[in-house]
């Protein structure tokens, strides 16, 4: 048996004993509950509403409905979707990347790390206008925008978990004589991944803001650039049925990735479990 898997068995084991919190089913029953009881509310407080800004929520649900059965509603999902994972994807890629360089590399930082702190001091969202100016208003510049904001997070959370590693650990790969890539995946990567995993968590978060900030400035494809125009023409309903569907998009991908987060560091939170229980 592995240490890894007998630090698993030894949690659970450690779980059973200790079954003082609250029951897992209790808590994600809640977690599904108070969405609903939250469009409960919306629901009886929009009731009967004859303000123009305000429609009731059953108004905007039956738009929901009916404009789900047109191509072009599927076409914006589409677009935004295609366009946050594809800009994300490649911001985790680069960051880690650079980050793997600039955090094991100290000379190549010290040149670098000052620019890079100079454009995470901008917000995400002032660089979209920029970006526009100078390459259009084209898919592409859309997709470099969310890149390079959503880049950030990434790129520093790695240079901080690289350069948090334990010294004795590097060593002992150098007595195994393990190569230096051997090293950086087999020991660095997975020693900095719960820092890298939480930056990729904000870069999500950034990548969603900017995109939808992309599609409302120059764009006619999108759910921001779709929620805008139904704002711009006094399509009430429609502009709240494109704020509903992102607040949908945006939690889901929020769920997936911490999903995704928990699979991955299994053994570090069962770890983390264990030197509690100890």
């Amino acid at each position: 048996m592995t240490f890894t898997s007998t630090v698993l068995v030894r949690t659970r084991e450690a779980r059973r004993q200790k079954r003082g919190g609250m029951p897992k089913w209790l808590l994600i029953g809640a977690e599904i509950l108070v969405p609903i009881l939250l469009l409960a509310v919306w629901w009886v407080a929009s009731a009967g509403s004859t303000n123009t800004f305000f429609p009731p929520l059953q108004t905007i649900l039956t738009r929901l409905v009916e404009m789900a059965g047109t191509p072009i509603f599927w076409t914006n999902v589409g677009s935004s979707v295609g366009n946050l994972v594809l800009s994300f994807v490649l911001a985790c890629v680069l960051g880690v990347l650079l980050g793997i360089a600039l955090g094991t590399v100290r000379w190549l930082s010290w040149f670098i790390e000052p620019t890079i702190h100079f454009f995470r001091a901008i917000p995400p969202v002032a660089l979209v206008p920029i970006f526009v100016s100078l390459l259009g208003f084209g898919n592409e510049t859309r997709i470099l925008a969310i890149t390079l904001s959503a880049l950030f997070p990434v790129l520093i959370s790695t240079i901080d978990g690289i350069r948090a590693i334990d010294p004795d650990r590097i060593s002992v790969g150098r007595v195994y004589r393990l190569g230096r890539w051997d090293r950086i995946f087999q020991i660095a990567l997975p020693e900095a991944s719960p820092r890298i995993l939480s930056g990729m968590q904000v870069s999500l978060i950034t990548a969603f803001v900017v995109m939808i900030a992309s599609e409302m400035l120059g764009s006619s494809v999108g759910l921001g650039a779709m929620t805008l125009l139904a704002q711009q023409s006094f399509m009430i309903a429609d502009m709240w049925v494109g704020i509903l569907v992102l607040g949908i998009l945006g939690y889901a991908a929020t769920a997936l990735l911490v999903l995704f987060r928990r699979r991955a560091l299994r053994w570090y939170i069962a770890i983390r479990q264990q030197e509690k229980n100890l």
